[in-house]
């Protein structure tokens, strides 16, 4: 789905998001509240540069509108496979962006992340995987991984992991298997707007992405081995 044709179905003509490049950016009311909308479009690379321009918004946000609900909208091809970027410090940018969202979910805020076309790699752990609460739409695309690559990083065969992805999500890409790990606590289907409410009321503020991956059979021992560390 094109950002356009997302915005307006949640907000109307009730939102001033710019678009910048491939970053998205601004506010849009949302039942008498205004929130603040930063993501990327055009299947974009996070870079550096776009790792800080995102930063920088959730940044001026916690400075200027304390606990103001900030919505980020995911569209990206995930980090951005650049000499130059690896040379500045990359990782280190991608860090930042992700400390930021943690520190405005620390001070209050509510922050919820929508894959609403592609999430890919890096790019999707350090904005949506960090927020209150992930969702996304029947059509996006996510993974963190291909086959192939996984292949080459693991020594296992693609065939091997190819049938391992049948009947194990954490091998796999979608938005099914992602919902099964807990990764994606829901897919929005129907009413964007009504599902927008639903999560601003109900996202919960600690995370329970290992929870919600043991009940749903996607990740079955992530929440006990949890439970372990934190007893010992």
């Amino acid at each position: 789905m094109e950002w356009h044709t997302l915005t307006e179905q949640l907000f109307g003509t009730d939102h001033h998001i710019a678009e910048d490049g491939d970053l998205l950016h601004g506010e849009a009311t949302f039942e008498g509240q205004t929130i603040t909308v930063v993501g990327t479009t055009h299947h974009a690379p996070i870079g550096l540069a776009m790792a800080l321009a995102q930063a920088r918004v959730v940044l001026d946000t916690l400075h200027h509108h304390p606990g103001r609900t900030i919505l980020l909208l995911i569209d990206t091809q995930g980090q951005q496979l650049r000499l130059r970027d690896e040379l500045l410090g990359i990782n280190r940018g991608m860090a930042h962006l992700g400390c930021c969202i943690d520190l405005a979910r620390r001070l209050g805020h509510r922050v919820i992340g929508l894959v609403y076309d592609q999430a890919l790699s890096g790019g999707f752990i350090t904005s949506g995987l960090i927020a209150d609460a992930c969702y996304a739409l029947p059509e996006a695309e996510i993974r963190v991984m291909r086959i192939p690559a996984m292949s080459r990083v693991t020594k296992i065969s693609e065939e091997r992991l190819t049938e391992l992805s049948k009947d194990n999500p954490v091998f796999a890409p979608g938005v099914g298997n992602y919902v099964a790990m807990g990764g994606v606590r829901n897919v929005w289907d129907g009413d964007l707007r009504t599902c927008l409410a639903e999560a601003l009321r109900c996202a919960p503020t600690t995370d329970e992405r290992a929870l919600d991956g043991a009940v749903r059979g996607g990740r079955r021992l992530a929440a006990s081995v949890v439970q372990q560390v934190l007893a010992a």
